[in-house]
């Protein structure tokens, strides 16, 4: 009888060649989906044959209802060390296991950097302009000397941090919980709420969402950023009050932000965003380098290896 896997989100149509799937046994059978299910009630059609799920980070979330309507399920694999989308309670109750895998993490770093240098010498408009057959249009600014101000110092803050000095940056960061050892360990200036808002030329959030995460990054946060600011934000979209952002873009109160992770993904086709100005966006590709999806791939064929094993063997 053989087992049934489905690998969903599967965007780029590469998760078979990232990952040594001959490596399990005979019996299992993979299904790589590479559209996304946006209802419920399409994933309970989907998914409803297959006793083991391999999801790409938070992309399609297993609330309690989901997972209730899907009794074959006894194996979820996420990559990441950590997925907030799946109820961690419900899948305990219903019996399935959730696995994780490692998660390098420098990816997003390196595109928190591309994002700034982007911001600040203005790429897109000046692409756009020779693709269309013009020339200069704007002028840029240096990084070297510039203030980053970074919005939580964590694993990823951290690294930022490194990177920005590197390009001659000053460099200080804020959290509600950061304290002036940490920001000594890594080398950055710790500062206030007001301070950071108020004296960096680019602020760049890097924070776990929640409920005290939630909408931190507000109206009165974002009307303290001087007029030739940027905000970034390579994190989770909850943390930025959206409403805010969009009201000082259209309005030019800052220079511009750029994103990477919205409130809903993939973003609408008639979501806001996409008309809306001074704004840099990109969907979601914080991770998404082959590095990581080797680890996140590699590591999920291992996970379903290793349940299948110990299956055959009970």
């Amino acid at each position: 009888m053989s087992v049934e896997i489905a690998v969903i989100d599967d965007y780029q149509g590469v998760a078979h060649s990232f990952g040594d799937w001959s490596r399990l046994p005979s019996k299992a059978r993979v299904t790589f989906f590479q559209d996304h299910c946006a209802s419920e009630a399409d994933l309970v059609d989907r998914l409803a044959p297959f006793e083991i799920v391999g999801v790409m980070r938070e992309r399609t979330a297993f609330p309690r209802s989901l997972l209730s309507q899907l009794p074959s399920l006894r194996l979820l694999i996420t990559t990441g060390r950590r997925n907030s989308t799946i109820d961690m309670e419900a899948a305990d109750d219903l019996g399935i296991t959730v696995g994780f895998t490692n998660s390098p993490g420098h990816a997003t770093a390196e595109l928190t950097m591309a994002l700034i240098l982007s911001l600040a010498r203005n790429l897109s408009v000046e692409s756009g302009s020779v693709s269309a057959g013009g020339w200069q249009v704007g002028v840029g600014r240096d990084l070297r000397g510039a203030n980053l101000g970074l919005v939580g110092l964590g694993r990823l803050g951290s690294q930022v941090a490194e990177f920005a000095k590197a390009f001659g940056m000053e460099v200080g960061a804020w959290s509600e919980n950061l304290t002036q050892e940490r920001c000594a360990e890594v080398g950055v200036a710790g500062l206030s709420r007001d301070e950071l808002f108020r004296s960096s030329d680019f602020v760049s959030v890097h924070l776990r969402l929640s409920q005290r995460t939630t909408g931190l990054v507000g109206a009165e946060e974002i009307e303290m950023m001087r007029p030739d600011a940027y905000l970034i934000n390579t994190s989770r979209a909850a943390i930025v009050d959206e409403d805010a952002l969009v009201q000082a873009l259209t309005a030019g109160t800052i220079a511009g932000a750029a994103l990477d992770v919205y409130e809903h993904e993939p973003l609408p086709q008639d979501h806001r965003f996409r008309a809306t100005p001074r704004l840099l966006t990109t969907p979601h590709i914080g991770y998404v380098t082959r590095e990581t999806y080797a680890v996140f791939y590699g590591e999920m064929v291992e996970a379903i290896a290793a349940y299948l094993q110990i299956e055959a063997e009970e």
